[in-house]
């Protein structure tokens, strides 16, 4: 979870919702269980740190869900990192950035990502795990 995102609840709830990042956690705990993952939360505001966490993931995950904030449009730093460490990722979007601002169209993370989730709020993470986890699996039934 990139830039800004801990100030979810708050941050112009009519575009990004009332839950906060500890509220969206929570929520997908019992989603993690039923499908039988274990889940790994990180958040950052910093560039740098969320490069370092996806090159962690380098052999230690299965996958990454990344809710990249304003980076998905800025970061070629992320987008390699992605790219590096091979761990199968998927872009994770709280609004639908198409229907946006322009500057939002641009993704540097898609054309390296299994696939992106945009425009689904809160639940969006726990459709990104239940993806993420079929991804992994073969398990697209």
């Amino acid at each position: 979870n990139g830039p800004n995102l801990n100030l979810l609840g708050t941050r112009e709830p009519t575009v990004y919702g009332s839950d906060t990042l500890a509220d969206i956690e929570a929520k997908c705990a019992p989603v993690a269980d039923k499908i039988s993952v274990e889940t790994q939360w990180v958040h950052s505001n910093s560039e740098a740190t969320l490069v370092d966490a996806v090159q962690a993931s380098m052999g230690v995950h299965a996958g990454i869900v990344l809710n990249a904030g304003a980076y998905t449009h800025t970061s070629v730093a992320l987008r390699d990192a992605v790219t590096a460490s091979a761990v199968p990722t998927i872009e994770l979007h709280l609004s639908n950035v198409h229907a946006r601002e322009s500057f939002r169209h641009l993704s540097y993370l898609a054309p390296v990502v299994v696939g992106q989730i945009a425009g689904f709020g809160a639940h969006g993470y726990a459709l990104a795990l239940q993806a993420i986890a079929a991804h992994i699996r073969g398990d697209w039934s």
